[in-house]
């Protein structure tokens, strides 16, 4: 099992320790450190600054918003920093959901799975570099040849080649179909709120992606699985749940309008739709206190590992004989060797 460090969102600067962390990853051997954006802190710039104080780790981003950047300039972004770290980029982009692309990026966010495949083909156009980069599709054109254009645009090939032409690029998803997407067109996939007891359902899609890409089945071979990895150790599971409970009710809840929110249908597939409206409710009351206590520990447990060390070496067996190939862990450095320890122990 391969580990990952996740930085994750900032807010009000910098997460305190994430520099000392990340140095920490690359000493212990972890595979990859990752950085997040949502609409604050950027996820390139702090993974450049960061990275480039190590050495060995895969630098990815989970995730950069595709409404964010045009997908040539997040090609170029991935060309450039996949150069300056000497072929360590990761490359994972997700759709975000509307209140962000609407809200905060001023851009429409109908049929998003139509939208990642254009914008993963004129990315990986990009990187290949064969030939000047085309695209004549619903949602992005290139040359742009609508009306209000000058119509002076000309097909182009990125000016620097790429250090690899394969750079490999993984999928933020929570649904069906975009899961099966990211298994058809990419290299791996970004789980938010893996459920070990989910992972046939999982499997499932991934597999009807892989049967549609070029590679078939045996792209499973090859294919990665980023997740994150929620560990609370301590001798009350129910205390140890309290830390992770906030978390899940800003997403179930909080995350998202009350008829569209993707991280709520997650919670809801696992047979906790009741819990999920009883949460949301509240949230969107703003009893923000009294939504998280309504998550009962079964909940937690599901897409987290908290209370004692020896149950969660226990439940530790059950999440390594999922679809996971990487455990992308948070927390301060001098809690990474004890979370390798333990997962690799």
């Amino acid at each position: 099992m391969k580990l990952g460090y996740n930085t994750g969102y900032w807010s009000a600067g910098p997460p305190a320790g994430a520099d000392e962390a990340v140095l920490e990853a690359d000493r212990l051997g972890f595979d990859s450190v990752w950085t997040a954006e949502a609409y604050g802190s950027d996820a390139l710039t702090p993974l450049a600054w960061w990275g480039a104080n190590t050495q060995n780790v895969r630098l990815g981003t989970a995730i950069m918003q595709m409404s964010a950047r045009t997908p040539t300039a997040a090609a170029m972004a991935a060309i450039t920093l996949d150069h300056l770290s000497k072929g360590r980029f990761i490359l994972g982009l997700g759709a975000s959901g509307p209140q962000v692309v609407e809200g905060w990026y001023g851009q429409p966010y109908p049929k998003p799975l139509a939208r990642t495949r254009e914008y993963i083909d004129i990315v990986r156009q990009v990187l290949e570099r064969q030939n000047p980069v085309e695209a004549n599709g619903k949602f992005y054109s290139l040359p742009y040849t609508g009306a209000d254009g000058a119509g002076l645009g000309k097909s182009l090939k990125a000016t620097v080649h790429p250090l690899r032409s394969n750079i490999p690029i993984y999928l933020a998803a929570e649904g069906p179909k975009n899961v099966a997407l990211s298994g058809e067109i990419c290299d791996g996939w970004l789980p938010l709120f893996f459920a070990p007891k989910e992972d046939a359902f999982y499997r499932r899609c991934l597999n009807e992606g892989f049967a549609k890409s070029s590679e078939g089945l045996d792209k499973a071979a090859r294919f990665e699985v980023a997740s994150g990895a929620m560990i609370i150790p301590g001798d009350d599971a129910e205390k140890c749940a309290d830390m992770v409970r906030p978390f899940l009710a800003l997403y179930a809840g909080g995350m998202g309008a009350k008829d569209v929110n993707f991280h709520f249908e997650v919670f809801a597939r696992m047979g906790y739709e009741d819990v999920a409206v009883k949460v949301q409710e509240l949230y969107l009351q703003g009893k923000k206190t009294e939504a998280a206590a309504a998550i009962p520990l079964k909940m937690v447990e599901d897409v987290a590992l908290v209370g004692p060390i020896d149950k969660i070496k226990d439940e530790l067996v059950q999440w390594k004989e999922t679809c996971i190939t990487t455990f992308l862990l948070s927390g301060p450095a001098q809690m990474l060797e004890f979370y390798a320890d333990l997962i690799n122990g």
